[in-house]
């Protein structure tokens, strides 16, 4: 039996090119979304419980991605017309108006982005690419389909990556960290002199020379 590769593109590589239907048109990913950071996520069936629920949470917070400069798109290998009638079943029923792009992806799609994984059928994985305004790759989450995600981690994550990229690294749990709270993590140290000037320093709080943080800014 001839063994199916899993293609899936790495932290910081370019996000395959894909072009797709979405239920607001054609779509080129990520050109059409060059500039913008980016969610695209994927579910694996329409009419579906778990993914339900996890639409309905996406849309409850498409005004924190907008603030955040950030698109949110959908993806399963539905074809368009039952995303449109699944849609219409979602704002009828539970009184949510989706307003993002689903795309209907198809097997090589969906190939490009490891969605297809052995011994779980043609359904996609619950999987969270986070791409940002030069189309790299920047974070990925993937779920199993038992499981669905927190949302409220993927709008974190999206801040986070773009406070990290101005002013460092991002502490556990933040902005809630036990150890610092809300602030920022200063780049460790790159030579012995810098080393020695950190714990000197009043422009840094540090617990050692190796782990200082400053105060984000907002």
């Amino acid at each position: 039996m001839e063994e199916t590769k899993i293609n899936m593109p790495l932290l910081g590589d370019a996000f395959p090119e894909l072009e797709v239907d979405t239920t607001h048109g054609p779509m080129s990913i990520p050109a059409d979304l060059k500039g913008r950071w980016f969610v695209l996520f994927s579910h694996p069936a329409d009419f579906t419980p778990v993914c339900t629920t996890e639409f309905v949470a996406f849309q409850k917070r498409v005004g924190q991605f907008e603030k955040l400069g950030c698109a949110l798109i959908g993806m399963s290998v539905d074809q368009v017309f039952s995303h449109i009638k699944w849609v219409e079943w979602i704002q009828e029923k539970l009184d949510v108006e989706i307003t993002f792009p689903i795309v209907a992806a198809n097997d090589a799609v969906a190939l490009k982005l490891g969605l297809l994984h052995p011994g779980k059928g043609t359904n996609t994985v619950r999987a969270v690419f986070i791409g940002d305004p030069q189309g790299k790759v920047r974070l990925m989450l993937y779920y199993p389909q038992e499981i669905g995600r927190n949302i409220d981690e993927v709008v974190r994550v999206v801040k986070a990556l773009q406070i990290s990229d101005q002013q460092g690294a991002i502490p556990a749990g933040w902005p809630e960290n036990e150890l610092i709270g809300d602030r920022i993590i200063v780049p460790p140290a790159k030579d012995q002199r810098t080393a020695q000037e950190r714990l000197k320093t009043k422009e840094y709080d540090c617990y050692d020379w190796w782990f200082c943080h400053k105060p984000l800014q907002k």
